[in-house]
């Protein structure tokens, strides 16, 4: 997804210069690019699958895990073009396209998570494996559709010259390369670290890594919040660079955040209120939802930080400043999150709850170092 996002502040710049013909080739450029790095990280996935017992996770989960590790797999290659797509239609300001796809694949693929997992109205109880065959038709449909509209939708008119007469040359692919390695580098971090995570939960036994991988389902609707005002942030960012208008930089920039801390405390008040309820959305077992809510606290402490972080990730993003941001990053979630999560949970014995202390350090201090960053390259001369 991160390798993807380096495509919006390219698209953002080409629009604002009215460049629509160099805009569609770029889209062509940015499915091929994309479609190679599909197929490498499925290759990585594949590594890690059939070496999936040196992580040490409970053997009774395996016969789960595997099925629906497959699939996924197979739905990377369509995500990865999915995006290139979507964030093309961010970057051109068609945010509702994408919106209207997303949220009607999502609708199919509850309704498939309701029949297949379940075994509703005849069709086979396949458990968790029809969560992920469900999963993979929704992505089928998304990227079908996202194709035909761009095709043959009268939206995207301009852009179908550049996009058929254009061809794969190595000036995009370095630019897209550039920032969007950047980009997926500092998304694909904050996700490792999160997932290896997972890996520290699993050693604390099935209990502890239920609650986990709830409070991350729970914490993604702040976390997808954040990046839709930050991906708007970097379109209206990119627009106004191209223009050399710092001041609307900045001010773009800081009404985004005025935005996000105000989801930000909506969150924080919306999971204090239910924290000890939340958990029986998922499950009925009472130890799994006793431990999301302690786990809750933590999420609670992190919210503005993570808050801080995307939204001048996004900003620099949009001046095409990534290279940083990365290597912040780096540094602050395997240097500041893991260290801090294995510290807390396995040497002073905190459990599940010291694996999530690390969290919101690492989100709080990359949010300061970003925006420093961020203040440093648009201050007014």
């Amino acid at each position: 997804m991160g390798f993807s996002y380096g495509l919006i502040p390219i698209i953002g710049g080409l629009i604002a210069g009215k460049e629509y013909t160099k805009a569609g080739e770029t889209l062509k450029n940015s499915l091929f690019i994309n479609f190679i790095a599909g197929l490498l990280l499925s290759l990585l996935m594949y590594i890690l699958l059939v070496n999936i017992h040196i992580l040490d996770q409970p053997d009774e989960l395996l016969p789960y895990i595997r099925p629906y590790y497959i699939l996924q797999l197979f739905s990377v290659v369509l995500a990865m073009l999915f995006n290139s797509f979507k964030q093309f239609s961010d970057g051109s300001t068609d945010t509702v396209t994408p919106m209207w796809i997303m949220l009607s694949t999502n609708v199919f693929n509850i309704a498939g998570n309701y029949l297949l997992i379940y075994g509703n109205f005849g069709f086979p109880e396949m458990g968790l494996t029809g969560a992920g065959i469900a999963t993979l038709a929704s992505c089928v449909l998304a990227l079908g559709v996202f194709t035909l509209l761009f095709l043959y939708g009268k939206k995207n008119k301009k852009y179908l010259a550049g996009f058929r007469e254009g061809v794969i040359n190595r000036a995009n692919l370095d630019k897209l390369i550039r920032l969007g390695l950047s980009v997926g580098f500092q998304m694909g971090v904050e996700t490792a670290s999160f997932s290896l995570s997972v890996i520290m939960m699993g050693w604390l036994g099935s209990i502890a890594l239920a609650a986990h991988q709830i409070v991350c389902v729970i914490t993604t609707l702040g976390f997808m919040i954040y990046y839709g005002i930050g991906a708007a942030v970097t379109i209206r960012v990119s627009n106004f660079k191209e223009w050399d208008d710092r001041v609307n930089v900045r001010n773009a920039s800081f009404a985004g955040l005025h935005l996000i801390l105000l989801v930000a405390l909506a969150v924080m008040l919306l999971v204090f209120a239910i924290r000890n309820r939340m958990g029986y959305l998922f499950t009925t077992e009472k130890e799994v939802v006793d431990m999301v809510a302690v786990l809750a606290y933590s999420v609670i402490l992190y919210q503005v930080g993570d808050g801080l972080q995307i939204l001048f990730a996004n900003a620099l993003r949009g001046i095409s400043d990534v290279k940083y941001m990365a290597w912040m990053a780096f540094i602050c979630h395997f240097g500041l999150a893991l260290p801090i999560g294995y510290l807390c949970g396995f040497t002073l014995h905190w459990g599940a709850i010291g694996v999530w202390a690390g969290f919101p350090v690492s989100l709080t201090v990359l949010g300061i170092l970003l925006w420093r960053r961020f203040n440093k390259l648009t201050r007014p001369c």
